[in-house]
């Protein structure tokens, strides 16, 4: 017998009603950081007992918001996709009400720069996307408003950079676009092109994650060729 897929009315529902519940809530934005937890960890973010946490992270995996890699004794959650993520994080903007009222009142150190899944969120992520249109190398798509394509003069700066343009746009994944961050109120740079740069500024020493943080800390190299490479002065 073949089992119906819910009405999209009523997935939606669904969906909404497992990252409603504030300790499925904590887990999730815990996750943002693209870093994998156990459940013990996620009891512990949660605010919840162990058992009380696998039934949580149960509904999550069952709503496709999860996902769990077993290694040996132990399960490993992470989030299922940047599209989770990137739900997430709008929410987030939400969360703290119109733009023409919003006063950030975000922590500094994740003001400045943090992951966003698998890219680079805050002033930094916004001062990168500013400092790639600015330059021309990347320009809005002409087949899609909410996408970015990279330019000849872009495939030549990027590369410089050490960023493999085509190796991104060949994942199966959306490439570039436009992402609006929750602190900065302005679009940072999303997709695959984004995780991208945040493996070349990771491996750059560009910046350094923070332990149990989803913040970046911006080293004094970084500074220095931020300023020299792209003109960001932070």
């Amino acid at each position: 017998m073949n089992v119906e897929e819910p009405d999209p009315d009523t997935a939606v529902s669904r969906i909404a009603a497992a990252i409603g519940e504030p300790a499925r809530t904590r887990m999730l934005y815990c996750l943002v950081a693209g870093h994998a937890r156990t459940s013990t960890e996620l009891a512990v973010i949660g605010d919840v007992s162990p058992s009380t946490a696998s039934v949580h992270l149960n509904r999550l995996r069952a709503e496709r918001l999860i996902k769990v890699v077993v290694q040996g004794r132990h399960r490993y959650y992470s989030l299922a996709g940047p599209n989770v993520a990137r739900a997430l994080e709008a929410l987030s903007v939400l969360a703290f009400g119109p733009a023409a009222a919003f006063v950030p009142n975000t922590p500094s150190s994740l003001r400045a720069a943090r992951t966003c899944y698998d890219h680079i969120a805050g002033a930094l992520g916004v001062a990168i996307h500013d400092a790639f249109r600015s330059l021309g190398w990347i320009a809005t798509a002409p087949s899609e408003s909410a996408a970015y394509e990279v330019t000849a003069k872009g495939d030549a700066g990027l590369g410089s950079l050490g960023i493999d343009v085509d190796a991104a746009r060949g994942l199966r994944r959306r490439f570039a676009y436009p992402c609006l961050d929750w602190s900065e109120r302005r679009p940072h740079l999303g997709g695959a092109l984004a995780a991208a740069v945040l493996k070349v500024a990771l491996k750059r020493r560009w910046v350094t994650p923070e332990l149990d943080s989803r913040a970046l800390e911006i080293t004094n190299q970084g500074r220095r060729e931020l300023r020299s490479r792209l003109g960001i002065r932070l």
